[in-house]
């Protein structure tokens, strides 16, 4: 049976995170120093201090969230993981795709957090503040919610923006089809619609001038082929030719993540155990939801990296 590595995504971020194993171990602390140099600021200062408002700045917590994912890495490689030889594939939720991508060694650390700190700021800037909105329609699956979709776009652009599975999937867009289309899943049974406290309509079509900056910011950098393949967001598909990853990156930004189906995907080609490499447990809890034959373990702390290296030995 397989095993992949996993990535979060925003959302996972808290104060404090990765500072137990900065102060740990060396590789570690390295990673979170290379950050801060690529950056030209000490993003780790507002990683372990805060405040939380600074930190949750998309800006901030998608190279903070790739720098702890990172730093838990080199720490299990320190005590000699080799990635190509325990790993059978990688994949990432939102921004946690290019952690695995850095994981993978497609990107230099220092490479990873410059274009996250591009794709948050394009992210934010890309729509006006209040003009889009997302929500979170619970007790429906995706036939459900695309057609409430369908009904609400006549206020605006409104789409799937996460299938996170067990009846989880997030809509973006603008804020009139957005709030439509949460009246309407109320109305027809949904058992919650809340609107997110988000500040960008991320994953929707109100995003492609982050798409076209993402993809100037990409042409830019060194892509190496991955040395596990990469199960793409967008795609679920298994991918190893840079060029193909960096058309899914672009196309990420306006595109579903279908992490649904990429669990689904992981169980039906053999994978059992899912390790998800840095800051909470978000993506075990729904990886639990979708498919309980997979086997999920959050890699937070040095107890967590010695258990799963006796357990990947």
């Amino acid at each position: 049976m397989a095993t992949a590595f996993i990535f979060p995504g925003q959302g996972s971020q808290t104060v404090g995170m990765g500072k137990d194993l900065a102060d740990a171990v060396p590789e570690a602390r390295a990673v979170f120093e290379e950050v801060d140099e690529a950056l030209g600021e000490s993003l780790s200062k507002t990683i372990w201090e805060g405040p939380e408002e600074k930190l949750t700045l998309t800006a901030n917590a998608q190279p903070a969230l790739m720098a702890v994912s990172i730093a838990a890495l080199r720490a299990m490689q320190s005590r000699g993981l080799l990635l190509e030889k325990s790993v059978s594939y990688v994949a990432g939720h939102s921004l946690g795709e290019y952690s695995a991508l850095c994981a993978a060694g497609t990107f230099s650390l220092s490479d990873a957090a410059r274009l996250l700190r591009i794709r948050g700021e394009a992210m934010q800037k890309a729509v006006p503040v209040g003009q889009g909105a997302m929500a979170a329609i619970i007790g429906f699956e995706q036939p459900d919610v695309e057609a409430i979709c369908d009904e609400a776009s006549a206020k605006g652009a409104v789409q799937i923006a996460n299938d996170n599975g067990g009846g989880q999937l997030v809509i973006s867009g603008s804020k009139d089809a957005v709030e439509k289309a949460a009246e309407l899943a109320k109305d027809k049974g949904a058992k919650r619609a809340l609107m997110l406290p988000v500040s960008a309509p991320f994953h929707s079509s109100l995003m492609e001038p982050a798409a076209d900056r993402m993809r100037a910011a990409l042409a830019d950098v060194t892509m190496n082929a991955p040395t596990v393949p990469l199960i793409a967001n967008v795609t679920v598909s298994p991918l190893t030719d840079p060029a193909e990853i960096a058309d899914r990156l672009v196309e990420q930004v306006t595109g579903r993540v279908r992490w649904r189906e990429t669990m689904e995907w992981f169980a039906a080609n053999d994978v059992e155990t899912l390790y998800e490499i840095g800051a909470g447990k978000v993506l075990s809890g729904l990886a639990k939801r979708i498919d309980r034959s997979l086997t999920t373990i959050p890699i937070g702390s040095l107890d967590d990296i010695e258990k799963a290296l006796n357990a990947l030995s």
